[in-house]
């Protein structure tokens, strides 16, 4: 869909009139940032400022979503991986009729207030954020996660003429997720698996805490995508040209043979004196700064938290947009049901959360496992494979070590690319429940997260390493505890004992333990 006709869909026909509302909401958006930021005089208003034109390009044009039934299962998913950006997020999901966030939720932003759910970073817990994103990089990861899920489920349940799950996934990132190395490991991944359903956007200001990008990094960005298997879209003017940012998003989504890297150059904290310095990153501007910063854009600097009806008008008929989509789809799943009545049956299931069968029947009973000493990682084998062979919401994978953990059960399908033809034989589709993580430890957890995301008790990721070596991931584990993510991860190998291979595997060394401990040394 071209711009112009996705203008249309939007009740925008006249550019003119359009145009008008977008300079009116750059202006309201970035002012009101300021103005939440020093009210408790903290927060990161740079970044959500020289975002705003995306955000407008976003929840105005171009994702599909139901701000009623935030829930709504094809919805599209938006991620923040810049998440101290998070003003960004709330302030579209309150102009676009969110009905948690309200005004007064807004001005919760930064302070103590227990009924606030406008925290430091996006939280899953409230309506419209799909996965608390933390740490950076996690953000990235987790949306490789939701884009992976939609392929899989799609391949499962779709049917022609059925486009059940088809929905897109959009990541926002900054110049700081680039950096961290799990945002690598989950890059590769996606282009290896040719997520054709993922955007990725990227807000290339150039800044972070310390300064300027190049005080520690110098590559080429678009040219590292590009090696990884991404399509590479650039838009230069990402603070004012939302049509042009409408146009880039609108080709992304219609890209079928790659995901897609959106380099748009902004200006963190523009229209401030801190333009485009790390001193707009994450601190309120001061009293003088915001009066002057309204100023600028036309309006009263008396006025605090002023979002005019012109603004709301423009975004408001998201809810109308939302429910049609939502009932569009709702008609479909009703003539899949009749045409398909065992698939609807099943997918039904998965989308309520319920498994297809009890588990507790596939569990090996006593007599069936080992009388004699086990290692974990042959029992682990003995619980997991029949659950996995018999229950469809299993997708279970390990990093690199499939024939030492025995996760992989008779019959099972990879999840990788139809088209992909390995050397080794080992081929898939995108139906495929066992994954090849590769040696991404961190990757692993962080992308589980999102599968477990997608939709609660949809998909139950199950993944296995040594014990050592979740030490990588522990971020991403720490994550899905956090958010109380459905899933399973399976350490092997947890003896203290040296064993054949030393240390590489040893998750406590019992000789440096007792040199250094003085309770076990005496």
């Amino acid at each position: 869909m071209t711009s112009d006709k996705v203008a249309q869909v939007n009740g925008c026909t006249n550019k003119v009139q359009d145009q008008k509302a977008i300079d009116l909401s750059l202006r309201t958006i970035r002012c009101l940032v300021a103005d939440l930021c020093e009210q408790f005089k903290g927060g990161h208003p740079g970044g959500a400022m020289g975002m705003a034109a995306i955000g407008i390009a976003l929840w105005r044009y171009t994702m599909r979503y139901s701000p009623s039934n935030p829930n709504f299962v094809n919805r599209d998913r938006f991620v923040l991986s810049n998440g101290h950006t998070c003003l960004f997020q709330y302030i579209f999901l309150h102009l676009t009729g969110y009905s948690a966030m309200t005004m007064d939720q807004l001005k919760s932003y930064h302070s103590a207030r227990p009924d606030g759910i406008c925290p430091g970073h996006p939280e899953i817990e409230n309506d419209g954020i799909e996965v608390t994103t933390g740490p950076l990089g996690q953000g990235i990861s987790n949306a490789v996660g939701l884009a992976m899920a939609t392929k899989h489920l799609g391949a499962v349940y779709n049917r022609p003429g059925f486009p059940l799950v088809n929905n897109t996934t959009w990541c926002m990132i900054g110049d700081a997720c680039l950096q961290e190395g799990v945002a690598m490991e989950a890059i590769q991944l996606a282009g290896h698996w040719k997520l054709n359903n993922l955007v990725v956007i990227y807000d290339n200001n150039q800044i972070t805490c310390d300064g300027s990008v190049d005080i520690c990094n110098s590559e080429d960005i678009n040219a590292k995508m590009s090696a990884c298997g991404w399509n590479i879209i650039d838009v230069e003017d990402g603070c004012y040209d939302v049509h042009g940012l409408i146009k880039a998003l609108d080709q992304a989504r219609a890209h079928q043979a790659k995901p897609t890297f959106i380099n748009v150059r902004t200006v963190i904290g523009v229209e401030t004196k801190a333009a485009g310095a790390a001193a707009a990153h994450g601190a309120a501007f001061g009293p003088e700064e915001v009066a002057t910063i309204k100023r600028k854009s036309g309006m009263n600097p008396d006025e605090h938290f002023i979002v005019s009806d012109e603004v709301y008008d423009f975004f408001r008929d998201a809810v109308r947009r939302g429910k049609d989509i939502e009932d569009e789809w709702n008609q479909l799943l009703q003539r899949y049901a009749a045409t398909h009545p065992e698939l609807y049956k099943e997918f039904r299931a998965r989308m309520e959360g319920k498994m297809t069968d009890d588990w507790r029947r596939f569990i090996p009973s006593k007599e069936d496992f080992p009388t004699g000493p086990t290692p974990s990682r042959k029992s682990a084998g003995l619980c997991c494979n029949p659950l996995a062979a018999n229950l469809p919401t299993l997708m279970v994978g390990t990093a690199d070590l499939t024939p030492s953990v025995n996760m992989a059960w008779k019959g099972k399908i990879d999840f990788q690319h139809p088209d992909l033809k390995t050397t080794c034989g080992l081929n898939g589709d995108y139906t495929g429940r066992y994954i090849h993580w590769g040696i991404r430890e961190h990757a692993m957890a962080a992308i589980s997260n999102g599968l477990a995301a997608f939709n609660k008790g949809t998909i139950i990721p199950v993944t296995s390493t040594f014990f050592m070596f979740y030490i990588y991931a522990a971020a991403g584990v720490r994550m899905g505890a956090l958010q109380g993510l459905q899933q399973i991860h399976i350490a092997t190998h947890d003896s203290i004992g040296t064993g054949e291979d030393g240390p590489t595997h040893q998750p406590l060394h019992w000789h440096r333990c007792t040199v250094l401990c003085p309770i076990c040394s005496t």
